[in-house]
């Protein structure tokens, strides 16, 4: 399968961070991108996110390395933005993670839309579900599996997503499962847009707190999480952000974060 790009009026500038393209706008520039590709009729556009932890991911994962060269890159977090203030002289205009752009996405498109949603445990994929539709009413949210389901029924789950005719598809099943999962799975055929996004359904079903909005502002919600789960993610933040800062470092000194600055245009995947 490959992501065959598309000429539209939608396109989005982008930084090389860590060998992978990662998008640069700001928030109106996201969300007119992201509302453009889920009200196409045809092609379809895959949204992922690349925070300190998923770059530490790919720098060992070749495999997800290559998932991610073919999807659209939002960055996350304060770690990418002192990657490309390396890289590039310059952070990024805006902290683009899932946990927030999505909320803010469906409110800011207006026409109805469905909204096919998997991941998380089911009573968490409900809630969140039903969560969603109090904060954007006018969309319809379909809880359609939770993210422990048996790969071997990933052809039926997409059945179902297809059968109740989404325009979005929201995957939670935390990476780099989710997005793997998504580039050998869904097609064209089963949604316009498709976003992973980690824990976010965790956060809209309130089973996991947010962090205070003056940290999320100076984006440490990290230091929060780790505060509240410690034994869970010590290994993510107190090893993995110097690790990551480590292979930002070993990129500037080799020479190979390079400043290419591309674009990324709505995709449409044939088969």
């Amino acid at each position: 399968m490959t992501v065959m790009p598309t000429a539209t009026n939608t396109s989005l500038s982008q930084r090389v961070i860590l060998g992978i393209p990662v998008a640069d706008p700001g928030w109106a520039n996201a969300f007119d991108f992201a509302n453009d590709a889920a009200s196409r009729p045809t092609g379809q556009v895959r949204i992922a996110f690349l925070n300190a932890n998923n770059a530490n991911l790919m720098m060992k994962d070749a495999e997800f390395r290559e998932v991610l060269r073919r999807q659209v890159v939002f960055p996350d977090g304060h770690g990418v933005d002192i990657a490309s203030y390396v890289f590039h002289g310059d952070m990024f205009p805006a902290n683009l993670n899932g946990t927030d752009f999505v909320p803010a996405l469906l409110t800011h498109i207006d026409r109805p839309m469905r909204v096919a949603m998997i991941g998380a445990r089911p009573d968490v994929l409900v809630q969140a579900a039903e969560n969603l539709g109090r904060h954007a009413p006018w969309h319809e949210f379909v809880p359609v599996s939770d993210g422990f389901f048996d790969r071997n029924r990933s052809r039926d789950i997409l059945a179902e997503v297809r059968a109740c005719k989404a325009d979005i598809l929201i995957v939670a099943m935390g990476s780099p499962m989710q997005e793997k999962w998504v580039d050998a799975y869904v097609g064209a055929q089963d949604a316009r847009l498709v976003i992973t996004v980690g824990a976010l359904f965790d956060f809209v079903a309130n089973a996991i707190p947010r962090a205070p909005k003056l940290m999320r502002r100076l984006r440490l919600e990290w230091l929060y999480r780790l505060a509240l789960e410690p034994k869970r993610m010590w290994r993510r933040y107190i090893l993995g952000n110097p690790l990551f800062l480590w292979h930002v470092a070993v990129h500037k000194l080799t020479g190979r974060g390079r400043k290419n600055v591309g674009e990324a245009s709505l995709g449409a995947r044939k088969y």
